[in-house]
């Protein structure tokens, strides 16, 4: 009986002892466990997150305000650009009428130059037929007779028409130069009474002798030099009639 409670209690002791045994390893890893957990490392990972958040939240505010410079300066300079864009248009605008104007009157004046060089020769060359030059004309003075009708057509034939007296001063040239009755382009041949240039315009100042006109036997059309009176010479004539002829062509309008 001894041996079995002498039995027992090294059973018991042995149970003991694996007990501590066991408890020795879990403080063992429990230390172990303790030592791999640094908490001096997780305060500073802490810390450093902080760190990073605070430098994060502090950055935000200067690159926002950085961006909108940057946004502005980019719409000030496209504003620029498209101001410089529609000044440089404006004048290419500008500058293309003008240049249009100034050829438009460089070639007007070339016109004009070449037109004044074939009315200079024209008038040389009729001046040699006979023509004489006044005002902004050429006149024609025939030295034979033919009526109306042959007169005017006459006048046709060389580039011009029977003359149309429009003042005072070409009045007393045909006169000092021709001195002669002679058929003007004046008639009432369309409408008695109503006297009308070859051109179609109505008379307007008439340069009638005494007691003229008259329509005596169907006079409709005109002559100038009638009784040889300075500046008061025209009468009507039967266009039928015989007379020399004046023709005017029109060199200056």
């Amino acid at each position: 009986m001894s041996e079995c409670v002498y039995d027992n209690v090294i059973c018991v002791e042995e149970l003991k002892r694996g007990e501590r045994l066991e408890m020795v390893v879990d403080i063992y890893e429990s230390a172990d466990a303790v030592r791999g957990h640094d908490p001096g490392a997780q305060t500073e990972d802490t810390d450093t997150e902080r760190i990073h958040h605070i430098h994060h939240t502090e950055g935000d505010p200067r690159r926002s305000r950085c961006y909108r410079l940057t946004t502005v300066c980019a719409v000030l300079l496209c504003v620029l650009l498209l101001t410089a864009v529609i000044v440089l248009w404006i004048k290419f605008i500008n500058t293309t009428t003008e240049k249009h104007q100034l050829q438009t009157s460089y070639n007007n004046l070339t016109i004009e130059r070449d037109q004044l060089q074939r009315d200079r020769e024209e008038i040389q060359r009729l001046s040699k037929l006979g023509w004489i030059f006044f005002n902004t004309s050429l006149y024609y003075m025939s030295t034979e007779k033919k009526n109306w009708n042959e007169s005017r057509q006459d006048c046709k034939e060389k580039g011009a028409d029977l003359v149309i007296i429009n003042s005072k001063e070409e009045q007393t040239f045909i006169k000092q130069m021709h001195g002669k009755e002679a058929w003007i382009g004046l008639s009432d041949r369309d409408q008695e009474d109503v006297w009308k240039w070859v051109d179609g315009t109505p008379l307007t100042i008439g340069y009638w002798g005494r007691g003229e006109p008259n329509n005596y036997r169907d006079e409709d059309c005109v002559i100038t030099g009638y009784l040889y009176v300075a500046v008061q010479n025209w009468a009507d004539f039967s266009c039928n009639s015989m007379f020399t002829w004046i023709c005017e062509k029109i060199i200056f309008n």
